[in-house]
């Protein structure tokens, strides 16, 4: 007897909605044999981290707030190290607070830093250390990744700021804020950048279709504000509809930043340090699902589905840290100002002058 495969009903659907909602498992060898990585927590860890409107403002709830974000800032930088360790052959990883991040990048001289994300609005930072951390990432010549807050510390030390999702002053919307809290399609705006090699790897599986239909990345969000421009001297790489810059890099002048409004680091399960506490003779959908349904009750950092793209977007960040060379690239670039001032130079001397000095309309 010959039974017929059923088609699976999602084929008659359009995009996105004839995608699976599941990653089929792939192994993930570790292509990188070693790199130094400084981890920045970008979240408040002390008082000392304070402003004086935090300190006012929060009073005797301080102490709570501060062991929140300390709670959540372990979960933060651990799914950062966890992408590391399993990219990267012989890691070294070292964690820095943000208040002490320009003294640790001097004495651990890292190939790459990467800032976490952030809980508390930079309101409420004291203003020094931001000060301080913002001159260093205008000049710094390391390669650097910034996620979500992180992504949003480089927009403000470059001049951005930092609005809601419906452009207002964060201050005007304490209560009430509209959010993005779930997997989200995101659109690629600069395919050509190498940090998207292989996104769109057709050899790769079923579950990666979605990358070949108008340049997508399917990526894990989790914010309330976001960058109300692209600052001068980065270049949009990824955009969506309800926040334009999801992603944008600063190549130029010895420089190598790459910042992202989405959780790239969430493309590992951050499930799977509390493996251990589920029986392991249970059947793997099953330990899986009560791994979900524990890690949700505790955390709320659960999710259904995972995201490949994120993974592959780390892993290149590496690679291409690896690659930098501050030296040759500010050459390259001092090589291609001094042709342009050539050219023009040579253009403004091959165009006729009238007896008052201005130059003639060529009427083009």
């Amino acid at each position: 007897m010959i039974t017929q495969t059923q088609p699976d009903p999602t084929d008659s659907l359009p995009f996105p909605y004839n995608q699976q909602p599941f990653c089929d498992y792939e192994p993930i060898p570790k292509r990188i044999p070693s790199i130094r990585v400084l981890v920045v927590n970008c979240l408040l860890q002390d008082e000392r981290d304070l402003s004086q409107l935090a300190r006012e403002e929060w009073r005797a709830s301080a102490a709570s707030k501060l062991e929140r974000e300390r709670h959540i800032s372990g979960l933060a930088v651990e799914n950062i190290l966890g992408n590391i360790r399993r990219l990267v052959e012989h890691p070294e990883p070292l964690v820095a607070r943000l208040a002490e991040a320009v003294e640790k990048v001097e004495e651990f001289r890292p190939q790459a830093v990467v800032l976490s994300g952030t809980l508390s609005d930079f309101d409420y930072y004291d203003p020094e250390m931001l000060r301080r951390f913002g001159a260093w990432v205008v000049r710094t010549k390391v390669p650097v990744l910034g996620i979500c807050g992180g992504h949003q510390l480089v927009g403000v030390s470059y001049g951005a700021r930092c609005v809601t999702l419906d452009n207002a002053e964060p201050r005007e919307r304490q209560q009430g804020r509209l959010f993005e809290y779930q997997y989200r399609f995101v659109r690629i705006t600069d395919t050509e950048d190498p940090i998207f090699r292989g996104i769109n790897d057709r050899d790769s599986g079923l579950w990666q279709d979605y990358t070949t239909e108008g340049r997508i990345l399917r990526v894990w969000q989790n914010h309330g504000l976001m960058l109300d421009r692209v600052p001068e001297g980065f270049r949009l790489l990824a955009t969506a509809y309800l926040c334009r810059n999801q992603m944008m890099v600063r190549r130029g002048g010895g420089q190598l930043i790459y910042t992202v409004q989405f959780h790239l680091e969430k493309s590992f399960q951050d499930l799977t340090s509390n493996l251990s506490r589920i029986n392991p003779n249970l059947p793997p959908e099953e330990r899986k699902r009560l791994l979900r349904q524990e890690a949700s009750m505790r955390t709320l950092w659960a999710h259904p589905n995972e995201s490949r793209d994120g993974r592959i977007l780390f892993e290149n960040f590496l690679r291409l840290a690896l690659e930098h060379d501050p030296a040759a690239e500010a050459a390259d670039e001092t090589i291609s100002d001094l042709g342009l001032r050539m050219a023009d130079s040579a253009g403004a001397a091959r165009q006729p002058v009238n007896p008052s000095g201005s130059q003639h309309e060529t009427g083009m």
